[in-house]
């Protein structure tokens, strides 16, 4: 199953059961970090070398904006570290042209952020036809509360995005959701603010934020319960920094979903990041019964990493919702796989988050994975998925989604009959090698 980039135009047939799969894999770089990386370098003075930055569509889409701005920032591939050269908070020159965000929702959201405080200079935001549906005012009207001047479709909601950069207020803001990607556009509008801000949460949503600003020197402090309240002081300098990059544990659950599910597969995935506010995955696994053990934990770079070993094993259902949500919200797609195959109803709650992604996450998966005959009802906030049930091949599409692409191809992995899956290209957005790794990983 060896693919060439121009067979992912066609789709792609996906063998079903029986199939297994052993080995180990090394998943690509964390994109949240990776691109916190790159434009927390930017801001910085000075050098920021990053390892192992994820060199997949959407940080690329990060670095071209940088870069049109008068940032260096070095090629993007697998291997080599990638380079920064910041130009300071207040450095970034006015482009040329618009700014393209492509498919990524955090560079348009935390872009926002870091360019609302720049007086006097003119900004224009946009991105591909997924991405201009997508919300954007959850960002801009916070922002507004610290005196940001964002506009666009739908009364800036909708991209293209016009910013007039002018000095910006410290202010309190409370957060209707739990959305790293608000947190963050506020607290790098907070960098260059007059007087302080805090930004209150109603959840935990994931702190890689708020972990790596501190390393590159801003003024910080995480208080309140769960540490849902974060105040930024400005004044200091951010300082360039070396960051390495553990593997992205959203992407590892499509193999820890995988191997759970498969019958007589043994799967070990190395180097994954296990920041507490990303672990919710871990938790549903453990809730299900799922065989998983964490080897060689450590901490590098100010996060925590270990390598995540995962055997075939009975499941039983899952209930999720509430607080949990912001902590897995991506891996929900292939959670709903895993309900499939679990003994008793699997219920989510709490995931509207979804409806808002690349796609309509919840719409998208009920209806995909419907057709492969899953048992399911989709809700306003979630799914009720009854297992365990039989799937079978089937005419799928990825809707452009790259999670739901990759959780589709571990639904074929259990299905009877093969699977032909539309744009399985999409899964380039966030994991490259995804199809060359289940080939070589599958038995």
């Amino acid at each position: 199953m060896t693919l060439a980039p121009s067979d992912l135009q066609a789709p792609l047939r996906l063998p079903g059961a029986p199939a297994s799969l052993a080995g180990q894999v090394r998943v690509p770089g964390d994109k949240s970090i990776s691109h916190r990386a790159l434009l927390f370098g930017a801001i910085a003075v000075g050098e920021t070398r990053i390892e192992g930055l994820l060199p997949a569509e959407d940080p690329l889409s990060t670095a071209a904006c940088l870069r049109a701005m008068g940032v260096a920032v070095s090629p993007i591939e697998a291997g080599p570290e990638v380079v920064v050269q910041g130009v300071g908070l207040d450095g970034f020159r006015e482009p040329e042209s618009v700014l393209d965000c492509g498919n990524s929702g955090t560079t348009m959201r935390l872009m926002l952020g870091l360019l609302a405080g720049r007086a006097g200079r003119h900004f224009v935001l946009t991105g591909d036809a997924s991405l201009r549906r997508r919300p954007m005012r959850r960002v801009g009207g916070p922002l507004a509360e610290m005196g940001a001047t964002i506009a666009g479709r739908e009364g800036g909601n909708l991209a293209p995005l016009a910013i007039a950069g002018r000095q910006l207020h410290g202010a309190t803001i409370r957060t209707p959701v739990a959305s790293a990607q608000v947190k963050s556009a506020l607290l790098l509008a907070a960098l260059t603010a007059v007087g302080p801000t805090t930004v209150i949460e109603p959840a935990l949503s994931r702190d890689h934020s708020e972990r790596m600003l501190r390393a590159f020197g801003a003024d910080l402090v995480v208080a309140g319960p769960g540490g849902t309240e974060v105040t930024v002081t400005p004044g200091n300098t951010l300082w360039g920094q070396t960051v390495v990059v553990p593997g992205d544990i959203s992407s590892a659950a499509f193999w820890l979903v995988a191997a759970a599910i498969t019958p007589g597969a043994a799967l070990t995935v190395e180097n994954v990041g296990l920041n507490p506010s990303r672990t919710g995955i871990l938790e549903v696994l453990e809730q299900m019964g799922a065989r998983i053990t964490v080897l060689n934990r450590r901490d590098v770079a100010g996060e925590p990493v270990g390598d995540l070993a995962v055997e075939h094993g009975p499941l039983q259902a899952f209930d999720i919702g509430g607080d949990l949500i912001p902590r897995l919200v991506d891996e929900i797609p292939v959670l709903a796989v895993a309900a499939c195959c679990a003994e008793g109803v699997s219920t989510i709650r709490g995931a509207e988050e979804l409806r808002v992604k690349e796609t309509d996450r919840l719409a998208v998966m009920a209806r995909q994975l419907g057709a492969m005959g899953a048992r399911l009802e989709e809700h306003a906030d979630g799914l009720t998925i009854q297992g365990v049930t039989t799937l079978h091949g089937a005419e799928v599409d990825s809707e452009t989604d790259h999670r739901v692409a990759m959780s589709l191809a571990v639904a074929s992995l259990v299905a009877s009959g093969d699977t032909r899956l539309h744009d399985s290209a999409a899964a380039a957005v966030s994991y490259p090698g995804f199809w060359d790794d289940l080939a070589r990983l599958r038995r």
